[in-house]
């Protein structure tokens, strides 16, 4: 494999690093607090708004569409330098998800309405997935959607569902012939979050943050016009849409400079009057994490490479999101135990009056490993992954 990079491309990694260093004057404070603290929409569509007025904000889009027309190559630089910046990523549900969806299987009005509206950051897009009794095994949902003339009436609960609370729009799963296969009777619907019957209710975490919610539909009418595709064929559309959930998920340039942060951290902290970087038992689980890392980074760049021959990710994904959520929830645990005991005082004192006590690394430590318990559930949970690899890689 030849990872050397071309001339053009190097120039195009200066562009990039230019414009990065640009934005960071005019992008608001709170972009650079913790996740886990309340950041607002505008806080949210900061980078949005500066990558849509760059024409940056949909790399993997189509240039018909709004994309802009880069090599898988320059997709990955890109991915490269925004994570070793700590620049904060784009919100994943209109532009990985939705958008997808619209300009693969959408119609001419749909691509028209949406995908602009997507681009700009002007719709807000939540995603209408998981239900009650409907997580890892999706197609048990029981959203039902009943067709009265030119509109589905929609009944039925999300839940899970992140920053419902700031959203516009929800793509959602409902189950539109409840008597054939659960994944033959599911419809792909376009839901306008201001209509009547639609109450959010907040779920508010481990870390004291709001960040999902339930959504309830009572009566709630969507036109038909609003419906992605064909009838009970929105199963395809899901799959389709998981598969590149899937791949975004494995985070891996994010991954390698929170590794690096982690040995900084590991620098400064003491143990016995020592680094910790020193102590044996520390610097052998970095360095496991730093190999299973350099695995999973060849793995995204073979599958990128198949990419770039027109070939579309497949079960390779479910590879990626496996390894790629362990090695982010592994991160945090390591994190934690360099922190050690500053990680949870610091964390109970945001939104609080109390001066927090610890140095400032540690601020966030305890959300981020609390928050990303649940990296190994969303996009499909981990075991119904190995499920897809031992049936579609492995035969089995």
């Amino acid at each position: 494999m030849d990872l050397t990079f071309s001339p053009e491309e190097e120039a195009f990694r200066q562009e990039v690093r230019a414009f990065i260093a640009e934005a960071k004057t005019k992008l608001p404070k709170a972009i650079g607090v913790p996740e886990s603290a309340t950041r607002s929409k505008e806080d949210y569509l900061a980078w949005h708004k500066l990558l849509f007025q760059k024409g940056w904000v949909a790399p993997a889009w189509p240039k018909q569409y709004g994309g802009t027309g880069w090599s898988v190559t320059q997709r990955y630089i890109f991915g490269q330098e925004t994570a070793e910046a700590e620049m904060p990523a784009t919100l994943p549900f209109g532009l990985s998800m939705c958008g997808p969806v619209i300009y693969t299987f959408g119609n001419e009005a749909q691509k028209k309405k949406f995908l602009p509206r997507i681009l700009s950051g002007e719709d807000w897009w939540c995603q209408g997935y998981s239900e009650p009794g409907a997580g890892s095994d999706l197609a048990n949902l029981r959203t039902r959607a009943v067709r009265e003339g030119d509109h589905y009436i929609v009944n039925g609960q999300k839940t899970w569902t992140t920053l419902a609370q700031y959203a516009d729009w929800i793509f959602c799963l409902v189950r539109t012939d409840p008597s054939v296969k659960p994944q033959e009777g599911i419809s792909f619907l376009l839901i306008d979050m201001k209509t009547p019957g639609i109450e959010v209710k907040p779920i508010i975490v481990l870390d004291g943050a709001h960040e999902v919610n339930d959504v309830f539909f009572d009566n709630v009418k969507v036109p038909v016009e609003n419906r992605v595709g064909e009838e009970n064929k929105g199963w395809t559309y899901a799959k389709f849409l998981l598969v590149h959930e899937r791949s975004g998920i494995a985070r891996v340039a994010g991954s390698k400079r929170a590794v690096e942060r982690l040995k900084e951290i590991a620098r400064t902290e003491l143990v016995d009057g020592k680094p910790l970087i020193e102590s044996g038992d520390f610097i052998h689980k970095v360095a496991e994490l730093e190999v299973e890392l350099a695995a999973l980074e060849f793995t995204e760049l073979r599958t990128l490479a198949q990419e770039s021959k027109g070939k579309m990710a497949g079960p390779e994904s479910s590879i990626l999101k496996i390894r790629g959520t362990e090695i982010q929830q592994r991160i945090t645990e390591l994190t934690e135990e360099a922190v050690g005991y500053y990680a949870f005082p610091y964390e109970r004192a945001m939104g609080r009056n109390e001066y927090p006590v610890g140095p400032d690394y540690a601020v966030g430590a305890a959300g981020r490993y609390f928050n990303m318990r649940k990296a190994s559930i969303y996009g499909g949970s981990n075991e119904i992954q190995r499920n897809i690899i031992a049936k579609a890689v492995l035969g089995l």
